[in-house]
């Protein structure tokens, strides 16, 4: 049933139990998952250039960005899934969209991610993670993995 899954992560304890959602969806159906982590950046108000925090916090930030999508990856290979990483830079506020994008783009079954309020907030009517939804024709449904949760996630959306 789900066959292809985006796990969008950042560097909370609740995108571990998200890529682990995934990693027990995508072996339950042989499942290929895709992990992405989205790096914000500011736009300066008269230039319109990406404000970056400066160069070694950035490189540093990027660095460890690459390692926790690689060592997702690395988790969903051991457990047999065929995974993929990526991390990319975008515009404050953009997210929510470029992960409905990306959802759209790899014909993915399923969107997996945290979510740190008490419902999944991904709907179109809140602020946040709320925005996907919004502006996208059909998204995928959502499993939002929630911290407080006992069964750890749930399918939303």
């Amino acid at each position: 049933m789900y066959n292809k899954i985006l796990v969008a992560v950042d560097h909370s304890k609740l995108s571990d139990r998200a890529v682990l959602a995934a990693r027990d969806l995508a072996v339950l159906s042989q499942g290929e998952v895709w992990i992405l982590h989205l790096r914000e950046r500011e736009v300066g108000f008269k230039t319109g250039a990406t404000i970056m925090d400066g160069a070694k916090d950035d490189a540093a930030a990027a660095a460890a960005a690459a390692a926790a999508v690689s060592a997702a990856v690395e988790v969903l290979t051991q457990a047999g899934v065929k995974a993929h990483g990526e991390v990319r830079n975008t515009l404050f506020g953009y997210a929510a969209g470029e992960i409905v994008d990306d959802a759209k783009e790899r014909d993915v079954d399923i969107i997996v991610m945290g979510s740190r309020g008490r419902r999944a907030h991904l709907g179109p009517n809140g602020a946040g993670e709320a925005n996907i939804g919004r502006g996208a024709l059909a998204p995928p449904p959502r499993a939002a993995v929630h911290g407080k949760c006992s069964a750890g996630w749930a399918i939303t959306g």
